[in-house]
């Protein structure tokens, strides 16, 4: 892109009112720190790189016609284009923060919470048998923990594979996590793999296939090879849980497209409430003053420039907040910062080397295909696929509004595994070109759902749209014969990968503050309660930085509230326990009599029942 060479000095802030922020990022976490910082009285300015759809990678995206993102027609119906998507978005009952902010958005006569709808069922597809839909309750105890699994697990086919007392040390190992305290888990299950912890190698393929690897693959994008026990573990089975719990607001999804019922109105209220949000600015370079023979140092300016090579200069910020993704982050820590604060190093190796893709393919069809009242998981797909059928949960968003009227149901679908050949293609996603991803996708789909109700067929498809994240025309070659897939070179780019929390990452990992006096980070790589990259985590590591904005600069302002999604109140004695064991070199050994006596009575609301009575008199 050709740059201009005198740049434009913009002033985007009012003449008055609070400290002037600058937040450099207008994705999930970007909005959700303009969101708390302007509800607290500072001047808030965001920059966004797309031309026109704020969001980042939560956004819909319209669908265009044909070429390499599918083949679907350039025609605008009564409610616009049909509605695509990097992914499908979905809300678990452990998020808090990002839910607290959709409560106050105003949309109609409500906020964009209501607009969040139950979803009551999760899908498991096999090769060659029924679907199963999985019902179940929360968990109290371990022996809650193996009934839910027992029940989940004791319809599925012989053929899964798994061996005599194989499911009681899985549900083992997961109490073992739950019950951890959090000392054991950042400095001993961090540092060891999802793999090794569960015993994969000394266990039955099917053990591998649908406990090790399916279960948490499909949901947190992770390898189980390379995850870390404490991240799987914690927030694996966090989603489990919440997605199998009975009840309300169990796991959630949006009742129509992401940009209409969630986005578009957070970018009006914060536009409305004083945001100036600015699209069209790639931030380019920022500059740092470091402070000589010490730590520390100041933001002095930020560089940005236009798709059409303008270039501006942004010099008037009290306080900055990068709430950029990894990968470009990692390519604006210059020399000035890291002598400022040298534990950013971290996020350059988080970049370059802790990222995986997790995008989206959508089919739309010429009928409605609900599939499952939820989320399906296909146990047996190499590419460790998800999805949803849209349709159902829209209930004011009809399809045939959209597009030429012809669309009548939409399987919204994530990939999670770009590494793993196909059994369509015998190829990994990487090197398949997107009619091929079409094609292995719609074919697993099929094979998975072929004794269901209603089977997929060809004849309902209408047409296909895949995210265009995913780019490889200047890459497009065959893959060289004898040549293993991982060792040479993708023919596919991806402009927005997800960050994924492998082996020891946590080290690499920043705090939301750093050693440079007006500067913040707020992104999904933070630290923070969540620790995985979802929308829940860049909506905390937001909060934090905001957080530290108000300490720093002095401003009246409440602090934001935080939230430790992965340590249910239950778990607290539990963790208690062992905390007192970690501490004295003991490994862990699970809960004692006394702790789970403690903990039903936490959990029936301080009511002692006889059993409860009989366990602590023992103990």
């Amino acid at each position: 892109m050709e740059q201009h060479s005198e740049a434009m000095a913009l002033k985007p802030f009012p003449d008055e009112g609070g400290p002037k922020v600058a937040v450099l990022g207008g994705g999930v976490a970007g909005m959700s720190a303009a969101h708390e910082l302007i509800e607290r009285g500072f001047r808030v300015a965001v920059f966004e790189k797309q031309p026109e759809l704020c969001g980042g990678k939560a956004r819909s995206l319209p669908v265009p016609v044909g070429g390499p993102s599918g083949n679907c027609p350039d025609v605008r119906g009564e409610q616009g284009y049909l509605p695509g998507e990097h992914g499908f978005r979905f809300f678990p009952r452990f998020y808090k923060h990002i839910t607290d902010t959709m409560s106050r958005i105003p949309f109609g006569d409500g906020h964009v919470i209501d607009n969040l709808v139950d979803t009551t069922r999760v899908q498991l597809s096999i090769y060659g048998k029924e679907s199963i839909e999985v019902p179940a309750r929360f968990p109290r105890d371990e022996s809650d923990f193996e009934k839910i699994l027992q029940d989940l697990m004791s319809d599925l086919p012989a053929e899964m594979g798994l061996e005599q007392g194989e499911l009681d040390f899985f549900v083992e190992r997961l109490w073992q996590v739950y019950s951890s305290c959090d000392a054991r888990r950042e400095e001993i299950y961090e540092t060891m793999g999802w793999w090794e912890f569960v015993d994969a190698d000394n266990k039955s393929k099917g053990y591998q296939k649908f406990l090790a690897e399916g279960l948490t693959r499909s949901l947190v994008a992770a390898n189980a090879h390379l995850a870390n026990a404490h991240v799987e573990g914690d927030i694996g089975l966090a989603l489990i849980l919440d997605m199998i719990t009975p009840g309300p607001s169990t796991d959630r999804v949006l009742n129509g497209p992401t940009n209409e019922v969630w986005l578009r109105p957070w970018l009006e209220h914060l536009q409305k409430s004083g945001v100036s949000y600015q699209f069209d600015r790639h931030i380019d370079r920022i500059v740092c003053s470091p402070h000589k023979g010490r730590p520390g140092g100041d933001i002095e300016a930020v560089h940005m420039s236009d798709a059409a090579g303008n270039t501006y200069v942004l010099d008037d910020a009290d306080y900055h907040v990068a709430a950029l993704p990894a990968e470009k982050m990692a390519t604006l820590l210059d020399d000035g910062i890291l002598q400022a604060d040298s534990s950013l190093a971290g996020i350059k190796e988080i970049g370059t080397s802790y990222v995986e893709w997790m995008n989206g393919i959508q089919f739309f069809l010429k009928e409605d295909v609900p599939l499952a009242h939820g989320h399906t998981i296909y146990l047996d797909s190499p590419w460790a696929l998800t999805s949803i059928s849209q349709q159902q949960f829209w209930a004011d968003h009809n399809l045939a509004d959209f597009g030429d009227g012809y669309v009548k149901g939409v399987i919204s679908v994530d990939i999670s595994n770009w590494h793993q050949p196909g059994n369509t293609t015998g190829k990994p996603a990487k090197y398949c070109t997107s009619e091929e991803i079409k094609t292995e996708v719609w074919e697993e789909l099929k094979r998975s759902h072929a004794l269901d109700e209603t089977p997929l067929s060809d004849d309902m498809l209408y047409c296909w749209f895949l995210d265009p994240d995913i780019t490889r025309e200047q890459f497009l070659r065959a893959v060289p014969e004898g040549v293993a897939p991982d060792t040479d070179p993708p023919i596919s780019e991806n402009a927005e990968p997800l960050f994924v929390a492998y082996l020891n990452t946590w080290r690499l990992r920043p705090q939301a503050f750093t050693q440079i006096s007006n500067f913040f980070l707020a992104s999904d790589y933070v630290r923070t309660f969540t620790s995985v990259a979802t929308m829940e985590a860049a909506n905390e590591a937001a909060r934090r930085a905001v957080n530290g904005i108000i300490q720093r600069s002095g401003h009246r302002a409440s602090l934001c509230r935080l939230w430790n999604v992965t340590a249910p109140d239950f778990a607290f004695v539990f963790r208690l326990e062992d905390h007192y064991r970690y501490y004295r070199g003991l490994p862990w050994k699970g809960p004692s009599r006394l702790a789970r006596a403690v903990t039903e009575v936490v959990a029936r609301g301080g009511r002692v029942t006889k059993v409860a009575r009989r366990a602590l008199t023992r103990s």
